[in-house]
């Protein structure tokens, strides 16, 4: 009895080993899986234990919140915010009125999230080392606002090739015209994002759907995003000159008398020449009158004559 008993014990032994390890494997797992998805899709507006950006530090946010809400927050911020939640509305104001995102996440991303979330509090999780989070987590680098200048409106080119951010955005500071509508504003954008720092990564993170669709092949380089940030924090652009809107009138009423002026030259015989006189003229009496109603008195044009087949007596 005690020969066959001890190998069944050995092996009970090592399977209940393996059942007890699997939640810690899937807990890995899902922190990994978690790590990577919030570097893509976090890292725009959040840190894990660096501060706070455009959004607050989320170190330890798993020990301050319940899990539910979390699930809730994470996976639909908009309908949480629009259930008048007060510490979603509290948080919306404590961070300048910015919404967060929908990110469109499921069920396993949240639970992902929360997971990596956990480890990081607990301190077991890995410095961030994967490319998709170096973009916004790149030291700062001094920048140059004219530099940033120059990027922003197209005058200079980005080195992989992006469009100039003033195809999709205005900013005051580049002239009365200002840049494109398809975007927002940017000229208070360092306010708004809580400083440079925020800025720097919204902008590496590109955390909406167009400029992922923009950016996610063509990133701005670690010097580039530094130059367009110190553009937009400089004081220049803090808020738009009073004169811009001057400057747009006379663009506008210059544009309307250039427009007159050539529809003047180019209809300048309308009354000498047209069908106006010819209606409102009276006829004379005699001489040859190819329509039965005589000559009118005055001068017509060359090719309204020869309609006639004749001339004036």
């Amino acid at each position: 009895m005690a020969s066959w008993r001890r190998p069944a014990v050995a092996t009970l032994a090592t399977i209940a080993g393996i059942w007890a390890a699997l939640p810690t494997v899937a807990n890995a797992a899902d922190a990994d899986a978690g790590k990577k998805i919030f570097q893509e899709k976090c890292t725009a507006c959040h840190t894990v234990g660096s501060g706070a950006l455009v959004g607050p530090d989320l170190k330890g946010v798993t020990a301050r919140r319940p899990r539910e809400w979390l699930e809730q927050w994470i996976a639909a911020p908009d309908a949480v915010l629009a259930k008048k939640d007060p510490y979603a509305t509290d948080l919306l104001h404590q961070f300048r009125d910015l919404p967060m995102p929908n990110q469109g996440l499921s069920a396993s991303d949240v639970t992902s999230i929360i997971t990596y979330l956990e480890t990081a509090a607990s301190g077991a999780a890995a410095q961030p080392s994967a490319p998709a989070s170096e973009a916004a987590s790149a030291p700062a680098v001094p920048g140059n606002p004219e530099t940033g200048k120059e990027l922003f409106t197209g005058v200079a080119r980005f080195h992989n090739g992006g469009p100039p951010c003033m195809a999709c955005h205005s900013v005051g500071g580049i002239g009365a015209l200002g840049g494109g509508q398809l975007g927002p504003d940017l000229t208070e954008v360092v306010t708004r994002l809580g400083g440079a720092a925020g800025v720097n990564a919204f902008v590496g993170g590109s955390p909406t759907p167009t400029m992922k669709a923009v950016w996610s092949q063509r990133p701005l380089t670690t010097e580039e995003r530094a130059s367009v940030v110190a553009f937009l924090a400089q004081a220049g652009v803090s808020q738009r000159p009073a004169q811009a809107i001057w400057q747009l009138a006379g663009l506008a009423v210059l544009g309307v008398v250039i427009l007159l002026a050539i529809a003047a030259f180019n209809w300048r015989n309308r009354l000498r020449f047209g069908v106006r006189r010819p209606m409102v003229a009276k006829p004379t009496t005699g001489g040859r009158d190819p329509r039965n109603g005589g000559w009118f008195p005055g001068t017509y044009h060359a090719g309204w004559m020869g309609q006639f087949g004749s001339k004036r007596p």
